[in-house]
């Protein structure tokens, strides 16, 4: 009688887990699904136009030298956490995270304060660079929202790779660096890659941080979100939608890189 009732139970159980992701997935899917069927029609069309170019443009040169600067500081910085032990590891860790815990909109606000009319900003104005409603602040602000989330991908992976062999390899007469270099990363080239192509996607997505400190100035700092911010406000639901398709196939397609990279073993 007992077994009885606990089959009963156990379907119950697995039936309100089947309709909870039953219904998530289907809402998911018929989301994505409706700018796509509105979307590809027109999206041919969208792309001869010059603010579309334009904006892909931007897109892709700004979130590439975004996603160059996250690893060259994600690498070394999540190996350090990882392999390292230092009093106050913990709070590196928390402040590190602090922009992953941000509203976009916070961060990019933070970031127009920091280089905008202050000391600093004023000090790297009269060097050249100048970040506030230019090319350079969509990059700084891709990265300092980005960085993180790269730093704790990395983290994640290098935690997987047995330590013990990088110190055979220490034992064979690598110093630290090399066995880093030559062992290390050679393991964690899965995550790596993985890390890289979330974080672009990413990066080319961001839109809070940037339209903070960057604007939404067409044809100078108009990134796809921008524009497709843009042509929503303006009432183009055509150019709007098309520049949606473009974000959601290249976010499903990172997704499934990251998926088949990431899920696989990396020692």
């Amino acid at each position: 009688m007992r077994g009885k009732l606990n089959n009963s139970r156990n379907i119950i159980f697995v039936g309100i887990i089947s309709v909870f992701t039953a219904f998530l997935l289907g809402l998911i899917i018929l989301a994505i699904s409706m700018v796509l069927i509105k979307g590809l029609p027109n999206l041919k069309t969208s792309f001869q136009t010059p603010e579309i170019k334009f904006a892909l443009k931007l897109s892709l040169y700004t979130s590439i030298i975004s996603t160059l600067l996250c690893i060259v500081f994600a690498v070394p910085i999540a190996y350090g956490l990882v392999r390292f032990n230092f009093w106050g590891k913990r709070i590196v860790n928390t402040i590190i995270d602090i922009p992953i815990a941000l509203p976009q909109n916070v961060a990019g606000i933070a970031l127009l304060i920091l280089f905008g009319n202050t000391g600093f900003g004023q000090y790297l104005e009269a060097l050249g660079l100048k970040f506030v409603f230019t090319s350079k602040g969509i990059i700084i602000a891709q990265f300092f929202v980005n960085v993180p989330y790269m730093i704790r991908i990395l983290k994640s992976t290098i935690a997987d790779i047995d330590p013990r062999m990088e110190f055979i390899s220490r034992t064979l007469g690598c110093s630290r660096a090399q066995s880093f270099l030559k062992v290390t990363l050679p393991l964690a080239q899965n995550g790596f890659v993985a890390s890289i192509v979330i974080t672009w996607a990413r990066a080319l997505g961001a839109f809070g941080a940037v339209l903070m400190i960057a604007g939404a100035t067409r044809m100078k700092t108009e990134t796809l979100p921008v524009s497709l911010y843009l042509n929503l406000s303006c009432g183009d639901l055509e150019a709007a939608l098309a520049v949606a398709t473009i974000l959601i196939i290249i976010s499903i397609l990172s997704l499934v890189i990251f998926e088949f990279l990431g899920n696989e073993k990396v020692c």
